[in-house]
């Protein structure tokens, strides 16, 4: 998948991808456990292709690379790429990028009786509360996150 750069900003770098193109890699059709090993299987061999598994509305994709360290006890670590899907519609709960007063930042979105709030997940920050004097969008939702395990 060949990415390109849209927007490079202090908390995410944007990025567009070609997602027509394919690459199909095997996937082991039984699992692999993560508790005890299971005696070996007959290999069934299936293909999987990340473009259609991860893209459900190519158009409204975006990929962003995470700068910061403010969604790390919610598995977004600083050099994660996220994959935001604009088409899908917020609620409570979700993780979110968000366009806040000229910046993007990535937070959970919270609705109490008081407002909207983004809530990090990091006890080192605050959560902000969403104000009408804010300029305030929410431009995608998180439908993955992929990073190096170490």
């Amino acid at each position: 998948m060949k990415l390109s750069q849209i927007h490079s900003g202090s908390v995410l770098d944007f990025f567009t991808a070609d997602v027509t193109s394919t690459l199909e890699l095997p996937l082991a059709g039984s699992g692999i456990s993560a508790g005890f090993p299971s005696p070996a299987e007959d290999f069934e061999e299936i293909s999987l292709d990340l473009n259609k598994t991860l893209v459900k509305h190519p158009a409204a994709t975006f990929y962003a690379r995470v700068k910061g360290d403010s969604m790390t006890d919610a598995g977004i670590r600083d050099g994660d790429l996220l994959v935001i899907d604009k088409a899908l519609d917020p609620k409570e709960g979700d993780i979110a990028v968000c366009f806040l007063d000229g910046e993007f930042t990535v937070k959970r979105i919270a609705l109490n009786s008081d407002g909207i709030y983004l809530m990090p997940a990091n006890s080192e920050f605050k959560p902000i509360r969403i104000s009408e004097e804010n300029e305030f969008q929410i431009w995608g939702i998180v439908a993955y996150v992929i990073h190096k395990t170490s």
